[in-house]
């Protein structure tokens, strides 16, 4: 896409901008939006047209579940059958923020691509996003904006770049996690983890408790209660290959030009941080820039195995899946 066609659907969320944002979303459209977390392709959750836009731009299965943004707790509660005691401590804690929830759905609501009677729900934490929510006065189901099984946006050029045909990008710069929601299923005794994200365990555990951790990758077409939960995801279109050290990888087998990615203290095309909150919060823009250079080919230096680094090495496997 042309420079001047990428301004044509890059619009600034001022008023002008989100007032012509929510007319699109009040009439069955979609608009992509930033989060703290990644851009999201948001629409009214509860119009089949306007989901059903969601997976035709994304070429996203009907079987992978959507997160439903809302303006606050008042409005998520009246998604849900019940709110457990643990949903209120959590909303209280961390919402607005990057935690998403799946509660039971309440019974007059149809499913979001979930196969059951579950939804999940959470507050964005970005300006834009509140504000937006606040002004189409809808629930926003919303994804990443992007290619199904690709690499999600930190900035609105990605959304352009990966969804060419989105009507309206609202630009509210780079997201500041860079990575998706943590995802907690409340459905049942013991808390479960979904999806690992921005927002680590051992501040959920304060909360909550302890949490059943996932043991394994779900199968496509297999019913679940949250994206992210596939086997492949989060990928771009160079090969992905995970090494426990870079530098003794034999690269005869691996088509040239090879990049690197790794973190400081280590070499690299792609050197980022060996925080793990900082190194999540660059590595989509990181595989972006990488992807956008040309090469077939990227050697990942696998991070620590340790929790904090759950969430960045769950994106990484499925990127290498």
């Amino acid at each position: 896409m042309s420079g001047a066609a990428w301004r044509d659907r890059i619009v600034a969320p001022d008023a002008d901008g989100l007032s012509r944002a929510a007319d699109l979303l009040r009439a069955g459209s979609v608009v992509a939006f930033p989060t703290e977390t990644v851009y999201g392709l948001g629409a009214d959750a509860f119009s089949e047209k306007a989901v059903g836009e969601i997976y035709r731009l994304k070429n996203r299965p009907t079987w992978n579940p959507l997160i439903v943004h809302v303006a606050d707790v008042a409005a998520a509660r009246s998604l849900a059958a019940d709110w457990p005691d643990r949903a209120g401590e959590l909303a209280a804690r961390f919402w607005p923020g990057p935690l998403t929830l799946v509660v039971r759905r309440a019974p007059h609501l149809p499913g979001i691509g979930a196969s059951n009677d579950t939804v999940a729900v959470r507050v964005p934490a970005h300006p834009v996003a509140l504000e937006l929510l606040k002004v189409a006065g809808l629930p926003l189901a919303a994804p990443s904006a992007n290619r199904s099984e690709g690499i999600s946006p930190t900035t609105a050029e990605h959304v352009v770049r990966s969804l060419p045909d989105v009507p309206m990008v609202l630009d509210g710069g780079p997201c500041s996690w860079g990575i998706e929601s943590t995802v907690l299923d409340l459905t049942g005794d013991v808390p479960r983890l979904l999806r690992p994200g921005a927002l680590g365990l051992r501040v959920l555990r304060d909360t909550v408790g302890p949490i059943t951790l996932p043991a394994a990758a779900t199968e496509d077409g297999e019913a679940r209660s949250s994206p992210g939960m596939s086997r492949r995801h989060y990928a771009p279109r160079a090969r992905v290959v995970l090494c426990p050290d870079v530098r003794d990888v034999d690269r005869s087998g691996f088509t040239e030009p090879v990049a690197v990615l790794s973190y400081e203290g280590t070499d690299g095309t792609e050197i980022l941080s060996a925080d793990p909150g900082e190194y999540a919060a660059d590595l989509y823009a990181a595989l972006h820039r990488l992807d956008d250079a040309g090469y077939p080919t990227i050697l990942v230096q696998e991070p620590p195995r340790t929790e904090d680094w759950l969430a960045v090495r769950d994106r990484l496997s499925r990127a290498a899946a």
